[in-house]
């Protein structure tokens, strides 16, 4: 009596060929571990050099018909956020998305001449772009009163600011999520899109199908063992940062833990594309072509290397609907704030959508031979 075909050993060999053979391609190795590193070193030797816009906000009842007021609305250096409650504002400030918080008092003398009062809280975590806005403040208050009279009388008083000291949010801190997402992106994507072409190419993947082996084995084999080694770099890069960066984690090793899962998700999405990629194309000269398409705008839109904050806001209505811009929002969240998976439903919803997208055109394209 034949002895049944073992699926479970199938599996297993497939993975493990797929996994060694990563390695024999020492370029994929560089541009998946390496190259993020240096990109890493380069924007975290940034540190905390002054910014030159400064985010603030407005504390309740703060008066906003003054002419000082007016002058800093008008800067092009200084941005005033608008907040439903004060809640979500300080939480804001908290995080070092604000540089800080102003009220603007105003007073009369005996001469019915208008006097301003600048009052300001920040935090530690604000302490790289607060100096810079200080000085901002000064340098307005001189030209104002400038203008306003020729005597020597001080309209303007900036008192001292408030600092509230909270953990402070590093360079680092930012670069080095976007530049996970980085290395996800890329590596998996050219290694899935060409490991899946030049096996249909070689008539292997066809060789496969007429095997009892099932095809999700297949598939699962050679998209596992691209998933272990992704996790791997995943993992360098996070111990890397925390231990030679000072990235922040704020739990330790849980928050590795919830950035490795978030990581996981993003992968199967991948995955997905990938083999949409190598299904479609007709030459292996193409694919890089079809995965820069889809791979940098999601780079340059997705808060990578800076806010996307910095755009108009019709454009950011299409980077928060990126799947980049969702992994890169979590894993800061993870890392920072502390929060968890569970803490990230909205984007494991958005990523999830995107998810369900990819692999039903990969249901539809997906070719054998």
């Amino acid at each position: 009596m034949a002895k049944p075909y073992s699926q479970s050993k199938a599996l297993w060999a497939i993975t493990r060929a797929s996994f060694k053979a990563i390695f024999n391609q020492p370029a994929a190795i560089f541009f998946s571990v390496l190259f993020p590193i240096i990109f890493i070193m380069i924007f975290g030797a940034f540190g905390n050099g002054v910014g030159v816009s400064y985010k603030i906000a407005l504390e309740p009842g703060c008066d906003t018909t003054n002419v000082f007021y007016l002058d800093l609305k008008n800067n092009p250096q200084v941005r005033i956020a608008r907040y439903p409650d004060t809640a979500s504002m300080n939480k804001d400030l908290g995080k070092g998305k604000l540089t800080a918080v102003i009220s603007i008092g105003v007073t009369k003398d005996s001469l019915n001449r208008q006097h301003y009062s600048v009052h300001s809280r920040t935090t530690s975590a604000s302490s790289n772009t607060f100096g810079g806005f200080k000085q901002l403040l000064d340098y307005r208050k001189l030209v104002l009163e400038a203008a306003l009279s020729g005597d020597k009388t001080e309209y303007v008083k900036i008192e001292d600011p408030q600092v509230s000291q909270v953990q402070q949010y590093r360079q680092i801190d930012f670069i080095l999520p976007g530049q996970l997402g980085f290395s996800i992106l890329f590596s998996t994507l050219f290694g899935i899109a060409f490991t899946f072409f030049n096996l249909r190419e070689q008539l292997v993947l066809k060789r496969f199908y007429a095997s009892p082996v099932n095809r999700i084995n297949i598939l699962l084999g050679i998209g596992t063992s691209r998933l272990f080694f992704q996790l791997m770099n995943v993992v360098v890069l996070i111990l890397v940062g925390h231990f030679f960066m000072n990235f922040t984690l704020r739990h330790g090793t849980w928050t590795a833990i919830q950035m490795i899962l978030m990581s996981v998700v993003m992968l199967f999405l991948l995955m997905g594309v990938g083999l949409i990629f190598s299904s479609i194309v007709k030459s292996d000269t193409t694919i890089p072509l079809w995965i820069n398409l889809f791979g940098f705008p999601q780079i340059m839109l997705s808060g990578t290397f800076f806010t996307i904050e910095v755009f108009p806001k019709w454009l950011q209505l299409i980077c928060n609907i990126l799947p980049m811009t969702q992994l890169n929002n979590a894993l800061r969240k993870i890392s920072f704030e502390g929060l968890s998976l569970l803490d990230c439903g909205k984007e494991l919803g958005i990523m999830a959508i995107w998810i369900v997208i990819a692999y039903v055109i990969a249901a539809k394209v997906i070719r054998w031979e």
